[in-house]
């Protein structure tokens, strides 16, 4: 039995996290002739957000046409909006079709990662104090990833069953009881409707409305299910998808100065709000007063009109505390509840979440103190000074908010280059200069002025685009630029040797 210290596994390749990010990876490296990598993930089965999402109601919230990969598009969608079982399915059978599971750890926590420079390998520690050596580390953990709790005092003390929405305690049933839910974000908006016919009393804590505009989704019948499996038919629908997504989100929130498509929103959303709900008083306290963009909005055509039933009570006052029986708030209110749910969200721009592990480069600098002391930041997304080898599918200003899956391939792409160049001049090292990011990074502040996120009313939207540093690193650019430039950036930005 071999020691904690003595590295035990050795690849060319490692790549943390089995959600698509790192099935993308795979399936990319394996296309390109690497074929000497290992997939680790904490998890026992695959599909990330959607392996740990089993809410009720968890779909996509994009068409289910550009939710997917555009090398391996699926013709069987139930609706224009997949359910999160079928996305779990998608990716298992993406696993099984491009030969991946032999090549997955499952149930393996990396926690820390260290750049040995005699050796220019990464040393990567997991969770029971195994070592795996790697030349090379694709970071594909995701954002949505880690639960957020809630800072609320006796939340511990609480007598019922408490559950995070990621984590759904599928043992629990909630009907005839009285359920209280935190948060209405994005998770919130869709598990609502769906217990609330079942439960005897909801009470939804509000701290901040969202922008809801409604969803346009539908079952697909069979005809359309045919139609695409004709070539032209599935490129159709999917272009039109593909436009679609790029209109709600990429071009209105980084040309929002150019363009009255958020305004264009608001007036939807603000509509969509009036027919939805009865009560004025409620539906006063259902609208946002921020504009739309400056937080993630959500797409339902059944959120707001549950506060239209007699057994669901939306509550704005603050929460002071959770109390063994139920959750008071400040105006000494105290909602009894036998069941707590917590639809909080995830740490996104937060510390321990990009990576979600300890992660040391050249000299022992650590990533997370280097970004509290210089911004979050990254060269295309993909790759920081002082961390050779290292490579991130959704790193600082990677992401422009169109899917997810277009992401993965623009970033694999990106990354691809760099082994393929590595590869062919014998190197065993790669890093991104100083001089190279410093410029990116420039360039992406100076092009936030036309985003949506820096008016005035975004101070009020408690959104977590914004990092600590009161940055969205999100990438102020159309999804067609970022696609080019993952293929067309300059190699010498990068040191090889």
């Amino acid at each position: 039995m071999s020691s904690p210290t003595t590295p035990t596994t050795d690849h060319e390749i490692i790549i943390v996290g089995a959600g698509f990010s790192g099935i993308g990876a795979a399936i990319a490296l394996r296309k390109a002739g690497f074929d000497d990598f290992l997939i680790v993930d904490e998890a026992d089965g695959v599909g990330g957000t959607w392996h740990w999402n089993t809410y009720p109601g968890v779909a996509v919230d994009i068409p289910s046409f550009s939710y997917q990969f555009s090398f391996d598009q699926r013709t069987d969608w139930s609706r224009v909006y997949a359910p999160g079982r079928e996305l779990k399915a998608y990716a298992e059978s993406c696993v099984d079709r491009y030969e991946l599971r032999p090549r997955i750890r499952f149930r393996t926590t990396v926690v820390g990662a260290d750049f040995d420079s005699g050796t220019d390998r990464w040393v990567l520690r997991t969770a029971d104090g195994e070592q795996l050596t790697a030349r090379f580390v694709i970071s594909a953990t995701g954002v949505l990833t880690r639960p957020k709790l809630p800072d609320i005092p006796g939340v511990e003390t609480f007598a019922g069953t408490v559950m995070h929405t990621s984590r759904w305690d599928h043992d629990c049933d909630l009907r005839a009881k009285r359920v209280a839910i935190i948060g209405t974000g994005a998770s919130a908006v869709q598990v609502i409707p769906e217990i609330a016919p079942h439960v005897a009393r909801l009470t939804v804590f509000q701290r901040t409305p969202i922008w809801c505009l409604p969803r346009p989704d539908a079952p697909l019948p069979l005809p359309a299910r045919l139609a695409l499996r004709v070539p032209g038919g599935r490129a159709l629908t999917r272009l039109l998808s593909q436009t679609y997504v790029e209109f709600t989100f990429p071009l209105a929130a980084h040309y929002h100065r150019s363009l009255p498509t958020a305004a264009i929103g608001e007036r939807t959303g603000l509509a969509h709000l009036r027919r939805q709900v009865k009560d004025p008083a409620v539906r006063a306290a259902l609208t946002p007063n921020y504009a739309l963009g400056c937080k993630r909005p959500s797409f339902s055509n059944d959120y707001l009109a549950t506060f239209n039933r007699s057994n669901v009570l939306l509550e704005t006052s603050a929460i002071t505390e959770i109390t063994p029986t139920g959750v008071r708030t400040a105006n000494g209110v105290e909602h009894a509840a036998e069941v707590l749910i917590l639809a909080t969200g995830f740490k996104v721009m937060e510390s321990g979440n990009m990576p979600t592990y300890e992660l040391r480069g050249v000299g022992g600098r650590d990533l997370e103190t280097w970004w509290d002391e210089n911004r979050l930041q990254a060269y295309e997304g993909v790759s920081v000074p002082g961390f050779p080898n290292f490579f991130s599918i959704i790193g600082p200003y990677g992401y422009n908010g169109a899917s997810y899956f277009t992401l993965i391939e623009n970033q694999t792409r990106h990354i691809l280059r760099c082994l393929r160049h590595a590869r062919s001049r014998n190197a065993a090292r790669i890093e991104v200069t100083v001089e190279a990011n410093d410029r990116f990074f420039r360039e992406m502040l100076a092009r936030r002025g036309g985003q949506v996120f820096w008016q005035d009313s975004c101070t009020l939207s408690n959104s977590y685009y914004f990092d600590k540093h009161g940055d969205v690193p999100l990438r102020p650019s159309s999804t067609v630029e970022a696609a080019w430039r993952s293929g067309h950036f300059d190699l010498d930005d990068y040191a090889f040797s």
